[in-house]
């Protein structure tokens, strides 16, 4: 019996596989208990630098939750919500993650993408929100990340319709980064998860936390909590190796503008 969910480390980037193609990379309650385990895990791993999901196959990310197992086995009040294992696995993991979305990305599929920090698509890439023609509702942060991502309109079209949009569409609404031919999305985003890797760690890991938690309050406390990171991280700085830091930047920027 094949693995439901893979883990593989190389250079500082760890990458998870959800290992059930046949069933479309459904999360299934075991999947679901491995997943936040294994998230947890990388967390603790000190040479983990960046994670990335993704789904094993070219068809789908993931479905979602295994609405065939639902039947028999429904989602439990404890799942759900900011303190589910889901949501409470992504806010305690700490470090960067891409969602390399190799398929269908739907409901609890597509908040698992929704919940990485960068989302990048093959060109068969599918993403939808059936949250409402299941009868499901959102409790993995669709309803408050989506329309973050992609504005409150295409939130609600998306939500209210449960209507498929393909990986050219999500990248002109500003949901991906970037779209590739299937053979060459895995080693794109190990491409760019080594470049993020390869920043200052203390530093990046401010930035993140910036950027993400001023998504969650107003302009005026997040340039608050910026004030305070600056002024702390002034004190860390490490003098002799900013020297050779700053050649190394200007180094890279030279030869990345030609």
């Amino acid at each position: 019996m094949d693995d439901i969910l893979l883990t593989e480390i190389r250079d500082g980037v760890a990458t998870l596989t959800l290992n059930r193609p046949r069933q479309m990379n459904a999360l299934s309650a075991e999947l679901r208990r491995r997943f936040g385990e294994a998230l947890a895990a990388l967390g603790a791993n000190d040479s983990v630098k960046v994670v990335i999901i993704t789904g094993a196959g070219e068809k789908a990310f993931t479905a979602g939750v295994d609405l065939k197992e639902l039947e028999t086995a429904p989602l439990t009040a404890d799942e759900l919500g900011p303190d589910g294992p889901v949501n409470t696995a992504f806010r305690a993991l700490g470090k960067p993650t891409i969602a390399a979305v190799n398929g269908f990305a739907i409901t609890g599929g597509m908040e698992l993408a929704i919940n990485c920090d960068i989302l990048v698509a093959s060109t068969g890439a599918r993403f939808a929100d059936t949250h409402a023609r299941v009868g499901i509702v959102p409790g993995w942060g669709m309803s408050q990340i989506l329309p973050r991502l992609i504005g409150p309109v295409r939130a609600r079209y998306m939500s209210f319709t449960g209507n498929f949009i393909d990986a050219a569409t999500a990248k002109a609404w500003g949901l991906v980064l970037d779209v590739l031919p299937p053979a060459e999305l895995l080693p794109y985003c190990w491409k760019l998860a080594a470049e993020i890797a390869s920043c200052d760690q203390a530093t990046l890991a401010d930035v993140r936390r910036l950027i993400n938690g001023g998504l969650e309050t107003t302009l005026e406390a997040g340039l608050a909590l910026e004030g305070r990171l600056s002024k702390a991280a002034t004190q860390r700085m490490d003098r002799a190796r900013f020297a050779a830091t700053r050649e190394a930047v200007m180094s890279r920027g030279k030869e990345q503008s030609g």
